[in-house]
């Protein structure tokens, strides 16, 4: 979502058709809105509005948040660790459970049981 907003080269072509497409519905983790909380608070992300107006800007462009919710936890017990980040392993066990496709271009991604589009 930070790329696509910035309109950053490194989200690939097929990566910004498949956000911008008509039928997808985008949403934004609430693991990821932690992280870039953190990232912030820590000055190893900068963005350009406070966080809550940040937030409510990618809402009105059409990202929805998409809680953490209990069940997502689940998967977590017997998940390998091909990814250390808890945040990207939280991610991961979402998209488990909600049947949803994860925009990255991170390769540890690829060696879960993920949808992926990049």
């Amino acid at each position: 979502m930070l790329w696509f907003v910035a309109g950053d080269a490194r989200l690939t072509r097929q990566g910004r058709q498949a956000i911008e497409a008509e039928d997808t519905v985008n949403y934004v983790s609430l693991a990821s809105w932690w992280e870039i909380a953190i990232k912030c608070s820590l000055g190893k992300l900068s963005i350009d509005d406070p966080l809550d107006e940040f937030m409510k800007l990618r809402t009105g462009e059409g990202f929805r948040l998409l809680p953490l919710e209990s069940q997502h936890l689940l998967p977590l017990v017997e998940l390998p660790f091909h990814h250390r980040d808890p945040f990207d392993r939280l991610i991961v066990c979402q998209a488990m459970v909600e049947n949803m496709a994860i925009c990255t271009g991170d390769e540890n991604f690829r060696r879960y049981p993920v949808k992926l589009f990049w």
